[in-house]
């Protein structure tokens, strides 16, 4: 199982991006997915999620109204849009998934696959 994340790079206060990920080796539409990221010297924390078939998505606090997960299960692709984006959201970012539920969970460890991340660099 492979996931490859695409999409992040530098970007001012304020600016866009839409992240991707690619998953292979399985089927994408039976699992859900999220992304996480991670800021150097931290934990990492949850960003958003999706149940398999995109009707059911979950945000933090902290993105919600400026970030959107969506995904085309035929390109067995997930995105996360960002916009309004502020230097706090510089972090690594990652995508992961869990075989699907009608449960979304915010907690890492139940993901079973994750990607290497992409990096997203906000500047004020």
């Amino acid at each position: 199982v492979r996931l490859v994340e695409s999409g992040g790079g530098l970007v001012q206060s304020g600016g866009s991006l839409n992240l991707s990920c690619v998953m292979s080796g399985v089927t994408f539409s039976l699992y859900n997915m999220a992304w996480f990221r991670q800021a150097p010297g931290t934990e990492g924390e949850f960003v958003a999620a999706s149940t398999w078939s995109g009707a059911n998505t979950t945000y933090a606090d902290s993105v919600k109204g400026r970030f959107t997960i969506s995904r085309d299960n035929a390109k067995s692709t997930v995105y996360l849009q960002m916009n309004s984006l502020k230097p706090d959201d510089t972090a690594k970012y990652f995508c992961a998934s869990y075989l699907r539920s009608a449960h979304i969970y915010r907690d890492r460890k139940y993901y079973v696959y994750w990607g290497q991340g992409t990096q997203v660099t906000v500047s004020s």
